[in-house]
């Protein structure tokens, strides 16, 4: 989604080998949180990630999303 920000859910699902719904889950839970930010861009939405933001796992805190992006 951060090189493709227009990717459909079902799009994200199958090439992470997961189901929609999981995968709305994820986007709810991490928009929830403050790591992605949903805008309405006609019937779709776009999802683009709070780059600033450091990873929530305590032994990665000190990095920031745009670091672990940058490597992917």
């Amino acid at each position: 989604m951060h090189a493709d920000p227009n990717l459909a859910v079902r799009e994200v699902a199958a090439k992470v080998g997961i189901t929609e719904r999981a995968v709305l889950r994820i986007l709810s839970e991490l928009e929830e949180e403050g790591y992605l930010k949903r805008k309405r861009v006609g019937r779709r939405n776009q999802y683009t990630f709070a780059l600033d933001k450091r990873l929530r796992h305590p032994l990665e805190a000190h990095r920031k999303i745009k670091a672990l992006l940058d490597l992917v």
